[in-house]
């Protein structure tokens, strides 16, 4: 599928990319907007995109500020869900787009949260991809613990081992092929080795968090990545359509936290993939089958 790259900047003139699908035959629909989670990029949408420009709508997967195309910012204590929200409204500003459906994967998701503080008038519907106003601390310390480390190796098979210790749990059914594929999507070759799409930098506000906890019970800094989002995420699911994908054997979005979801949110729909740990990659025939239900539902 071919898009192309599209740049905008932030409010304080930082430079931000995403990739730009066009919709696929005549136009059905509001844009959808993808954003991704805190050590990814606009990659992770590489087939998630494709398949909804086949519905006639727009698609834009975006890079959050120091990942991917985007750059770095040089106040790596930005990196918050408050910042990359304004980032969105501006990207919004630079599009002329009004009104999208929003695809947010983790970090994602507690972006188009923040958003919806921002700019509700914006957001037509939503999927929430393994994420919720409340996380797991079990799935927040395995975060925690990898974020900001290793960032470069000097092998091919090097980086892709990387990617499979640290993502197996989430796709134990993945073969040699599957980690190759996932790799590349994470990585960039540059200066004869193989570096993370993101910004190390990107875990300073959960060290932050974490250095100033270091005397309470919170020892991680897990909560700098989700505080209580609920009065956000009460307002994101009101008067809107709503789907939360959660990974069957996800260990950010547990059943309980789905119950509590679902309790304050008596409409969202709710869909689970099997087998599947944190993120669904949202192509796996469950996930999609609903999404493309919300998108019949979506302006």
């Amino acid at each position: 599928m071919i898009f192309t790259d599209l740049f905008w900047t932030s409010g304080e003139g930082l430079p931000l990319h995403a990739r730009d699908y066009a919709p696929v035959g005549e136009t059905t629909g509001l844009p959808v907007i993808c954003i991704h989670g805190l050590t990814r990029n606009a990659r992770d949408f590489e087939d998630l995109a494709p398949l909804i420009a086949a519905t006639g709508r727009r698609v834009l997967a975006v890079d959050v500020r120091g990942r991917g195309l985007s750059a770095w910012d040089p106040q790596p204590l930005n990196y918050h869900p408050g910042t990359y929200a304004g980032d969105i409204v501006a990207l919004l500003a630079a599009t002329g787009i009004e009104r999208a459906v929003f695809v947010g994967t983790s970090m994602g998701g507690l972006i188009t949260m923040v958003l919806a503080s921002f700019k509700p008038e914006a957001i037509a519907a939503v999927v929430l991809n393994d994420v919720g106003p409340e996380l797991s601390p079990v799935g927040l310390t395995r975060i925690a613990a990898y974020a900001g480390g290793a960032s470069r190796f000097e092998t091919w098979p090097e980086a892709v081992d990387y990617v499979r210790r640290i993502n197996q749990a989430a796709f134990p059914a993945y073969g040699e092929a599957d980690w190759d594929r996932f790799a590349r999507r994470v990585f960039d070759e540059k200066d004869g080795g193989f570096v993370l799409a993101c910004d190390p930098d990107i875990s300073a506000p959960i060290k932050a968090a974490a250095a100033a906890a270091k005397d309470s019970a919170d020892k991680t800094g897990a909560s700098a990545l989700a505080p209580d989002m609920y009065p956000l995420f009460r307002a994101l699911t009101k008067d809107r359509p709503v789907l939360l994908v959660r990974g069957g054997i996800s260990d950010l979005i547990d059943p309980p936290i789905v119950e509590r979801m679902c309790a304050a949110a008596p409409d969202m729909a709710v869909v689970e993939v099997p087998g599947v740990g944190h993120a669904p990659m949202l192509t796996e025939p469950q996930a999609w089958t609903a999404i493309a239900d919300l998108l019949d539902r979506a302006p």
